[in-house]
């Protein structure tokens, strides 16, 4: 359900590296049930906000809160752990196991059997169930048992967020997902984020605007490390702004 209430929020995001600002003074804020888009043109600064947002980077200024809770200074594994999940640019799976075997990998943390190395690999099987759901809810039941070096690399990126709905996350933050893919591939991811983000909130950085115009409730725009416009596809589609940024180039 869609919601006016925000999840997460940055103020006043800054990021020099060696005395190049990267990020420049970006207040964004993503409302909890939304699918909201962060696009601009290359070296626009999205990658580092993603990075900046999952702690993967320390922002020189600025706070990020996540569900009312100051998490600037915390680790990616710890902002995790509060259900805040992204995938990243690369596909990361492990490509010598099954799609099956990758999912139960991704459930053993949440489900505690992550440190109990002692264990006979066989009680992994208790995660079964939970397994095949969420590889049933990314449509790979047919493949399960295949290695994921199998797989096209559409079919690979949906693995990769199988795995990451492993761990239940409130909010998932998506780089770049339809890069690199077909036709077929981008109407398969789409309806799969489309679905995934029924019941929680999605950040995407996504290059292409026919998606971000289909999925998206609301889009946020970087030009050379600053906010240039953010509203609905409609509103910033419309600003001249944008347009002589990135959007005109995109449809020349």
């Amino acid at each position: 359900m869609v919601s006016t209430q925000p999840i997460l929020s940055a103020t006043g995001l800054t990021m020099e590296f060696r005395g190049f600002v990267a990020v420049k003074d970006v207040t964004l804020s993503v409302n909890e049930g939304t699918i909201h888009a962060l696009i601009g043109p290359n070296g626009a600064g999205k990658t580092t906000v993603f990075n900046l947002l999952t702690k993967f980077l320390t922002p020189t200024r600025g706070q990020i809160s996540f569900r009312g809770n100051d998490i600037t200074g915390l680790k990616p594994a710890e902002v995790a752990r509060l259900g805040l999940v992204r995938s990243f640019q690369i596909s990361a799976v492990f490509p010598h196991l099954t799609v099956l075997d990758n999912v139960r990998v991704a459930l053993q943390r949440p489900k505690n059997l992550a440190t109990q190395f002692w264990l006979p690999f066989s009680s992994l099987s208790v995660l079964d169930d939970r397994a095949l759901e969420l590889i049933d809810a990314v449509n790979l039941s047919a493949y399960a048992h295949l290695t994921a070096s199998e797989l096209s690399y559409g079919r690979k990126r949906a693995l990769e967020i199988a795995t990451t709905l492993a761990l239940d996350p409130a909010m998932l933050l998506l780089d770049e997902p339809m890069a690199g893919m077909g036709h077929e591939d981008i109407g398969r991811i789409a309806d799969l984020i489309r679905r995934v983000a029924k019941n929680r909130t999605v950040l995407m950085v996504e290059h292409n605007l026919n998606v971000v115009a289909d999925l998206c409730d609301r889009v946020t725009v970087l030009a050379r490390g600053e906010i240039l416009s953010d509203g609905s596809y409609a509103t910033v589609s419309a600003d001249p702004r944008v347009r002589e940024a990135y959007m005109g180039t995109e449809h020349e």
